[in-house]
């Protein structure tokens, strides 16, 4: 007779713990302050993609895991474009999608891209511990991961999250 009210208080202690986190949307990132890992991607479209040695080029920059099927990535593809007009430099990764629909994707939101490639299988996205897309990296100079934020850049995440990681970024 006292195991039901036990489990019930021992749930409800669960999502009261769950419930008030700092954060819910916060994941953990074992890459936060260590050197990015290693670039793999193929080309994607007429540029070559990027490179570890791009990363490691003296200035800040964002890597931004994207997919023409995800519409998180829609949603954000405005406010990696303002970024990128602004003189920020942002890689894209194209995550496990069809070349074809990944630039026909480009050609309809925009091209925020210094260099891009693929990902088709998804291993780069794995190294970099990504849980979906869209997800983006704030890296500094020497190729540095000083944010990982996972979900769309919106105009509040621009203004209260990324931006300031960029300025982080730029001190380093």
């Amino acid at each position: 007779m006292l195991v039901p009210p036990l489990a019930f208080l021992a749930l409800a202690g669960l999502f009261w713990v769950g419930m008030n986190r700092k954060d819910p949307q916060a994941l953990p990132s074992m890459l936060v302050g260590r050197a990015a890992p290693t670039v793999a991607l193929i080309r994607l479209g007429d540029g070559a993609p990027f490179t570890d040695a791009s990363l490691r080029d003296g200035k800040v920059k964002i890597v931004n895991f994207w997919a023409s099927w995800c519409l998180p990535c829609r949603a954000e593809a405005g406010n990696l474009g303002k970024l990128a007009a602004q003189g920020v430099e942002i890689f894209g990764v194209n995550y496990k999608d069809k070349p074809g629909a990944a630039l026909g994707f480009l050609a309809e939101v925009g091209d925020p891209y210094k260099a891009m490639g693929a990902d088709p299988e998804g291993q780069m996205a794995l190294n970099w511990g990504v849980y979906g897309v869209p997800e983006n990296f704030v890296i500094d100079g020497q190729g540095k991961v000083i944010l990982r934020f996972p979900g769309p850049i919106t105009e509040d995440v621009l203004a209260s999250t990324i931006e300031p990681a960029l300025r982080k970024a730029a001190e380093n």
